[in-house]
């Protein structure tokens, strides 16, 4: 029988052995008591501390509390006497999101295919994600000055650019559902002769389509925030009507009543949109779209 001994020849027991060769936390060393969360977390703290530098005013604390008196003198009460134009401005904006919304449905659904691993082949996959990547980097309000460029200060210079947008985004959305998709209904599909439309007809797109909507659904949310925003540097919408009256210091009332007014839009919008993508929730039995 083989016997353990310790560094003085001693034979140890098998509770011994057995303590000495799986030691508790409290005898580990400090560094081999961090785990992951641990380290981030400290990496994080670390980061904030350094990062105190940025709340430090310059002196003049009092100066701006009296100017954040003034703006809120001239702020509020809001000035609806631009209530009218400011609606118009908003059915605007919305018809912009509507629209960059459907035609980035109908670009990111092809795409998708190609940057899903179950459906083509690596080769495209890699260049599809590559090209959605670079789409995905670039912000709506970079999107918004290279269109008003080209294509002047209106509205379709809103519509392309948030379509470029909302394509990089679905597109990676949309290429996850298919691969989250169960492949042996349409491989039984094509086993018994029918074609890759009907195969993707009845054996893919039955499982994908919820959460195509609800992913939609949220691009449509979205964009209709960012043609708010995207606005203000020419691209259409109440953005426009944001930066004529931000630009002018005795109009801070009328900027109050745009914001309102979007405020309650995106609002109800937002209340609306999580209230159907509970209802696909409870429809598909708990699948449903990730927003990030």
């Amino acid at each position: 029988m083989e016997h353990s001994y310790d560094k003085w020849g001693t034979i140890m027991s098998k509770s011994e052995t057995e303590v000495g060769s799986n030691p508790s936390p409290s005898n580990l060393p400090w560094y081999n008591r961090l785990d992951v969360v641990s380290v981030t977390f400290l990496v994080f703290l670390l980061a904030v501390i350094s990062s105190i530098g940025a709340l430090e005013g310059s002196g003049r604390d009092l100066d701006y509390l009296a100017n954040l008196s003034r703006f809120l003198d001239k702020f509020l009460p809001p000035d609806v006497s631009v209530l009218d134009r400011t609606l118009e401005a908003l059915l605007e904006t919305f018809q912009i999101a509507v629209m960059a919304t459907f035609l980035a449905l109908g670009i990111s659904l092809p795409l998708a295919l190609g940057a899903a691993h179950n459906l083509a082949p690596s080769w495209m996959v890699a260049l599809t994600r590559m090209a959605l990547n670079v789409i995905r980097t670039i912000p709506s309000l970079l999107w918004a000055l290279l269109t008003v460029v080209i294509v002047g200060s209106n509205s379709l210079a809103g519509v392309i650019a948030l379509t470029f947008y909302s394509v990089g985004y679905l597109g990676k959305f949309f290429s996850e559902a298919f691969e989250s998709t169960d492949m042996k209904i349409t491989h039984a599909l094509r086993g018994i002769g029918a074609k890759p439309l009907q195969a993707f007809q009845y054996g893919l797109w039955p499982q994908v389509k919820p959460l195509i909507w609800s992913h939609s659904l949220w691009m449509l949310e979205y964009n209709v925030r960012s043609a708010s925003i995207i606005g203000y540097v020419g691209a259409g919408g109440i953005g426009m009507h944001l930066a004529l009256y931000a630009d002018s210091p005795n109009s801070w009332d009328k900027f109050c009543t745009v914001l309102l007014c979007i405020l309650v839009v995106v609002t109800f919008l937002d209340m609306l949109g999580e209230s159907i993508r509970l209802r696909i929730k409870k429809r598909t039995g708990g699948k449903s779209a990730v927003k990030v």
